[in-house]
């Protein structure tokens, strides 16, 4: 099946759609903003990454900023009615030009949607500003309370919004009760595999909504735990059930009629920046990895040691540009509503690789025709839009732990 053969189904469903979500989304904390990774191979389309603390609001068009930002007010004064002034606190990528250009959008859409934005952290205190691509970026000094709460400029912001991912460990002197989105969704502590766990109720949902198989919708996916690539007992044990794996995909495929060999995708269960990511055709290539590979394979953000692997059923792309370049769209969403896409391109990719490499590159189509907006308004938008549903359970099921 085709799923790009069957957006007139997805059409005709729409308004149940509509209500259906609207119900699920009175059931859970919506994310106050977030973007997800989607690969499109015609026959399944499936979100492969879903962040949190989305770093590429820069590549968001002008005029899709300006939805982003009527998005985000709502979000904030049905969340936070009394709120005026919104602290940001952002990574530490001081030299990170393309991030600091991120933060200056963010801090932007925040403007547009009627608040004071100002933006630091403690970490920060020794800069006055950052310099992105396109000029200084000023800093608030911030400092702790005798409360223990953040203050900027000696005051207390009525929000703080973090685009800092947490993966090095929470922040002192955040207040959970008016930050967001929640430390608690940090990757200190969350799992992509947890974020899977809630989208596959979701997706079984709504596939039976549709009437199709959920298999189109989402990649299979399985988690090797308790840093088995160190172990070569672990690591006999995932080969085989990388192995197995495969074969129950080849069944699949075969039985769709889709003529390719499978390959899986493993990846760091939590973090982001697409690090430590590998491309497998067999369990033997677990056994045979070289220390490069495998030390790559065990490299986090900020150091932290791997823990747990996802192993996740690769989805190639069938969609690329005019000259053949490899593409997948990145869909960003504010209040859980995909409002927003861009393109990461990388011709020396291909339609199998993780494109998120240095010789990626993004378009949005500001002004111009797009020529992937109808599947972006369809079946991306849908499977984004599910992506978020399942952060807010993860989301509420945290913050119940907690």
């Amino acid at each position: 099946m085709m799923l790009h053969d069957r957006t007139e189904l997805l059409e005709h469903h729409r308004d149940a759609i509509r209500a259906w979500m609207k119900i699920k989304r009175q059931e859970v904390p919506i994310p106050i903003y977030g973007s997800v990774d989607v690969r499109d191979a015609g026959w399944k389309v499936g979100v492969v990454d879903a962040n949190h603390f989305p770093a590429g609001f820069n590549n968001v068009s002008k005029t899709e900023l300006v939805e982003l930002a009527k998005l985000f007010h709502d979000h904030v004064k049905r969340n936070h009615p009394d709120c005026s002034w919104v602290h940001l606190i952002p990574e530490n990528h001081t030299r990170n030009q393309a991030y600091v250009e991120n933060i200056a959008s963010i801090k932007s859409m925040i403007e547009q949607a009627g608040y004071r934005c100002t933006v630091g952290s403690m970490a920060l205190n020794v800069l006055d500003s950052l310099h992105g691509l396109t000029g200084p970026l000023h800093l608030n000094p911030v400092e702790m309370g005798e409360d223990g709460l953040l203050r900027v400029d000696g005051a207390l912001p009525d929000m703080t919004l973090l685009n800092n991912d947490l993966t090095e460990g929470l922040i002192p002197g955040l207040n959970p009760t008016n930050t967001s989105p929640p430390p608690h969704m940090g990757w200190h502590q969350r799992r992509k595999s947890e974020h899977y766990q809630a989208l596959s109720q979701y997706v079984e949902e709504m596939a039976e909504l549709l009437g199709i198989d959920a298999w189109h919708l989402m990649p299979e996916w399985f988690v090797s735990e308790d840093k088995c690539l160190t172990e070569d007992a672990c690591k006999q044990r995932l080969a085989k059930e990388i192995d197995a794996f495969l074969e129950r995909l080849r069944l699949k495929y075969a039985s769709l009629g889709i003529d390719r060999e499978p390959k899986v995708v493993i990846k760091n269960d939590s973090g982001t920046y697409g690090l430590g990511v590998m491309m497998l055709s067999s369990g033997d290539e677990i056994l045979n990895l070289s220390n490069r590979k495998a030390n790559k394979l065990r490299y986090a953000k900020g150091g932290v040691d791997v823990e747990n692997y996802l192993i996740q059923e690769g989805i190639p792309t069938a969609l690329a540009t005019e000259n053949g370049e490899t593409l997948e769209p990145v869909v960003y969403l504010v209040d859980g509503e995909a409002a927003s896409w861009f393109y990461r391109i990388n011709g020396k990719k291909s339609d199998m690789d993780n494109l998120n490499s240095p010789s990626s590159r993004f378009e949005n189509f500001e002004g111009g025709q797009n020529p992937y907006l109808t599947d972006a308004h369809g079946w991306h938008a849908l499977v984004a839009e599910l992506s978020m549903l399942a952060m807010g359970a993860e989301s509420l099921l945290r913050g119940q732990s907690a």
